[in-house]
């Protein structure tokens, strides 16, 4: 039995990526509950804390540049930094240390805070298993908000709600888009990481130009190009918003919609998280273990014999190049979201 002080001094180490930030929010809640004067941290990478910045449940945040570190050429940058974060973490004195992101970066960092208790997971990857003092076992077969749990319940923080809690959304400060989003709308998020996990651009605007009500584009800067493909696409339906939001307003726009269309991406977590139904095209990946949490949401698929290969090229991308429109368009009608 894990034993922790009256009021624990708590760090979470999640730098990445978005989808699994907001799969570790159930957690958060878990332990907030159950530790109510706890004092917790949380260690995040740089261009993703907008989506915990103002967050009730979090005392402070930790901003990490992990992908600068990967540049040898500021090396000499990286070591002093890294210097500077051990040595702050260490005087943070923290009573108990979670390891969500299992890699061997991760486990040097929890390692060097010093504190007696580090926990992460058995399977993790790089060695990072190595610098904690417990860990935790999972299924196979389990989807990541339930694996990030098994450390709740590793901790005897029991609980029976599953809740995404948010910092507060306002509305979004993009003037252009207030007479749209006053309409019915859908989001379409046609971006994602992996190329092998992107359905064709413009596959997704000719479904924008079927719907009976507008849609419209998201994305991150460097997905620009592929929205710019839907909306040419769409035969003037959809509108695109890529690259001009920053994660609150990303937020608020996605809360309002009536549904999205998606990749296996961030944006497609954040729908589910706050409710909005999903319609999530899979190929390579698994949605048994990263598919859209919840009740509600449509997992579309090939279905091919080859999937889930959790490959990050592929010649062919048959999952989705053999995917239609009219087969997507068909699965959407059928489910109640247009008339």
């Amino acid at each position: 039995m894990i034993r922790l002080p009256e009021r624990p001094r708590i760090l979470i180490v999640k730098p990445s990526s978005l989808g699994d930030i907001i799969h570790s929010l159930p957690l958060l809640k878990r332990i907030r509950d159950a530790i109510k004067d706890c004092s917790l941290h949380w260690i995040i990478s740089r261009g993703l804390e907008e989506i915990l910045e103002g967050h009730p449940m979090i005392d402070r945040l930790w901003i990490i540049n992990k992908d600068e570190w990967k540049d040898i050429k500021k090396l000499g940058v990286t070591v002093e930094e890294l210097k500077r974060l051990f040595r702050n973490l260490k005087e943070e004195r923290y009573d108990l240390v979670i390891d969500l992101q299992g890699l061997l970066r991760s486990g040097i960092i929890s390692k060097a805070t010093g504190s007696a208790l580090r926990i992460g997971f058995a399977d993790a990857r790089e060695g990072a298993r190595y610098f904690y003092t417990h860990t935790v076992k999972t299924e196979k077969d389990i989807h990541a908000v339930d694996r990030y749990l098994r450390i709740a319940d590793f901790l005897g923080l029991k609980g029976d709600e599953v809740n995404f809690p948010f910092p507060p959304i306002g509305a979004h400060e993009l003037k252009d888009l207030a007479d749209l989003v006053r309409e019915d709308y859908a989001i379409i998020s046609p971006g994602a990481r992996w190329l092998t996990k992107r359905w064709p651009p413009e596959r997704f605007g000719q479904v924008a130009s079927l719907l009976p009500l507008r849609t419209i584009v998201i994305g991150s800067a460097s997905e620009v190009s592929i929205a710019d493909e839907v909306v040419r696409s769409s035969k003037g339906r959809a509108i695109s918003i890529a690259g001009k939001t920053g994660l609150k307003d990303l937020l608020s726009i996605i809360k309002g919609a009536r549904f999205m269309l998606s990749n296996d991406s961030g944006p497609m977590h954040l729908a589910a998280a706050l409710g909005v139904p999903v319609f999530a095209i899979f190929g390579p990946t698994d949605p048994l273990k990263v598919g859209p949490y919840g009740k509600g949401h449509t997992i579309i698929s090939s279905y091919l014999s080859c999937s889930p290969c959790r490959k990050r090229r592929c010649k062919e991308k048959r999952c989705m190049i053999d995917l239609k429109t009219d087969t997507v368009y068909g699965i959407i009608k059928e489910k109640g979201m247009i008339s």
